[in-house]
This record gives structure tokens, C-alpha cells and sequence, in this order.
């Protein structure tokens, strides 16, 4: 038995890297596509935002001299290309998916709305949403805290390549301790950083709970669906 049957699936753009450092790995790109398949063969609706940061990212450009109003469109324009490339590979396995774009540049992808976006969910198709919300100075986490309270998602699942939220990043400090459940409010309180405090704002005022769990782990994401206790539960 499914335990979600709408759901927002965040990926970031450097997960999709793999081994390379840089850019679109293939392998794990069809991992990917491969888990997102297997939870939508079992009547999941699925939308997905992915980011940009394997190709570019607006705020560390604009540390680097970058104007940060272009930056941010630059680091829009990076999520729809890696969205065109999640899409393809979907087709390829035979599961139809759309890319809708917060910014008209049809024919590359449809202009998002809610409605719509709803509409192509019903129907079982992949919905990916790309150029975050359309606007500069906003991260691909809230726009996918956006998106997923605009489709009335049942959870945001967060794939990362970290299997929850802890007390301090498990990969610098080895005493780290990992939160099976966390509160919005606790999250604040500790100063954590499992999204930016907009988007964990969004989704405390929304009632929009959060799963972060390790997507890198084939499988993982299925787990999810059914209910296994995987990652860090994270709800008001």
C-alpha cells in the first residue's frame, strides 16, 4: 500500500553529477528516472522541481562578479535544461512525462500553471517544474515549497545524497547525530539547514510536511512511498 499519493520530489542539481563533478552523468540519471518509473507504475503522481547547480548557480555567481539578477536567470535557465534531460530520459523507459517553465519559452517547455500542472497529474504523467518560481533572488527550494503546496502535494520528499537531517553536517563532523522526526520550530531553533528559512517558512505556514532521505540509493525512493521509516520526517 502506497502511503503518499501526490508528492513533490526535490532533487538537487549536483546530485546529478554522479562521478563527474560536472554537468549530467548518465548512470545517474537513469537511476533516477528508473526509481521515479517504479513509484509511478504503482499509481504515484509525481511532481518533481530539480535544481541548476551542476551547471550554475546564481548566488555563487554573484560572488564570483556575476550580477545577481542575470545570475539567478542564468541558474533558471540551468534547472530546464537538467528538466529536459529527467524528461527524456522518462520517455526513454515509457513513462510520459511534461516540463512546465515559470518563464514562457515554449517550444522548449509549456508555460506552468496550477491548473494545468493538476490536470496532467491526474492523468499519471511525470510533471517536472522547471525555472523555479520565475524570479530572481528566490532558490529552487522555494520554488519547490511553491510548487508542491500549489498541487496540493501530501509531502515534499527531498532527495539528497544524505540519508536525513542531522545535528551538523555528518560529513565534516563524525559525531553528528541523525533526527528520525524534527519539528519546523526545532529546525529553526538549532539554526539547521535543511532548506533556506523561506521555503521551511512556506511549508510550516502550509502544513506541507518534508521528508529528506538519500536518493542516491536505488530504492530508497519506493521505501518512501510505502511508508518504510527512511530519512527524517519533518512536519509541524
Amino acid at each position: 500500500m502506497i502511503k503518499y499519493k501526490r508528492v513533490l520530489l526535490k532533487l538537487s542539481g549536483e546530485s546529478l553529477q554522479g562521478e563527474s563533478g560536472y554537468g549530467i552523468d548518465s548512470v545517474r540519471l537513469d537511476e533516477y528516472a528508473t526509481q521515479i518509473k517504479t513509484i509511478v507504475d504503482k499509481g504515484v503522481q509525481v511532481g518533481i522541481v530539480i535544481g541548476g547547480g551542476n551547471i550554475f548557480r546564481g548566488l555563487s555567481g554573484a560572488s564570483k562578479g556575476f550580477d545577481r539578477y542575470q545570475g539567478d536567470q542564468m541558474g533558471m535557465l540551468a534547472t530546464v535544461i537538467n528538466s529536459l534531460a529527467l524528461k527524456s530520459a522518462l520517455d526513454s523507459l515509457g513513462t510520459k512525462a511534461r516540463v512546465l517553465t515559470a518563464i514562457r519559452m515554449e517550444p522548449v517547455g509549456e508555460f506552468y500553471s496550477q491548473p494545468k500542472a493538476i490536470e496532467m497529474l491526474e492523468k499519471g504523467e511525470v510533471v517536472i517544474l522547471s525555472a523555479g518560481t520565475g524570479n530572481p533572488y528566490f532558490t529552487t527550494d522555494t520554488g519547490s515549497s511553491l510548487r508542491g503546496i500549489e498541487i496540493k502535494a501530501d509531502v515534499m520528499l527531498k532527495g539528497t545524497r544524505v540519508d536525513g537531517v542531522y545535528t551538523a553536517d555528518p560529513e565534516k563532523d563524525m559525531s553528528a547525530k541523525k533526527f528520525d522526526k524534527i519539528t519546523f520550530d526545532e529546525i529553526y531553533k538549532r539554526g539547521l539547514k535543511v532548506m533556506d528559512l523561506t521555503a521551511t517558512t512556506m511549508c510550516k505556514e502550509n502544513n506541507l510536511p518534508i521528508i529528506v532521505f538519500d536518493m542516491d540509493t536505488p530504492g530508497n525512493l519506493e521505501k518512501v512511498i510505502l511508508g518504510e521509516k527512511i530519512g527524517t520526517f519533518v512536519s509541524n
